[in-house]
């Protein structure tokens, strides 16, 4: 299955659109290697997305042509996410 396919339809990100543009940007990253909106994706893959200042990773768990909202987000598992900047914690110290 295409990765900005899969994004859509777990939820992950609203728009394939979107999803497409982050992978022609350079900022998803499959298994490690930068994949392009057109590159397949697996079970057990790993995929990395840079949004702005939050980078997250997640496990591909299962791939579904029709996936109910309830049920999207038994595709993926979280392993991580991280910001470049912890903005909120950054204003409670202040």
């Amino acid at each position: 299955m295409r990765i900005d396919k899969f994004l859509k339809l777990s939820r992950i990100i609203k728009r394939r659109t979107v999803a497409k543009e982050l992978a022609d940007q350079g900022r998803i990253s499959i298994n490690g290697k930068v994949a392009k909106s057109s590159a397949s994706v697996g079970t057990n893959d790993e995929v990395e997305i840079r949004f702005g200042n939050k980078t997250s990773t997640f496990k591909v768990l299962k791939l579904q042509d029709i996936v109910k909202k309830d049920e999207a987000a038994e595709m993926y598992e979280v392993l991580s996410e991280k910001y470049e900047r912890d903005y909120q914690n950054e204003n409670n110290e202040g």
